[in-house]
């Protein structure tokens, strides 16, 4: 069985979550793992998006 796909929404805002996070983070290795996590969340909301499009 396959996970169910978040919604662009879904993504954008878990991005944001992460972003608020990092930013509490005093670790500057931890803080970076945040970002990427955000801007992967960031790029699966461009997909979303653009197949919404299609």
């Amino acid at each position: 069985m396959t996970a169910p796909v978040p919604t662009r929404e879904e993504a954008l805002a878990t991005a944001a979550r992460l972003l608020r996070d990092a930013e509490m983070i005093q670790d500057r290795g931890l803080m970076e793992l945040y970002t990427e996590m955000a801007n992967g969340w960031l790029s699966l909301a461009s997909v979303l998006q653009d197949a919404e499009s299609a």
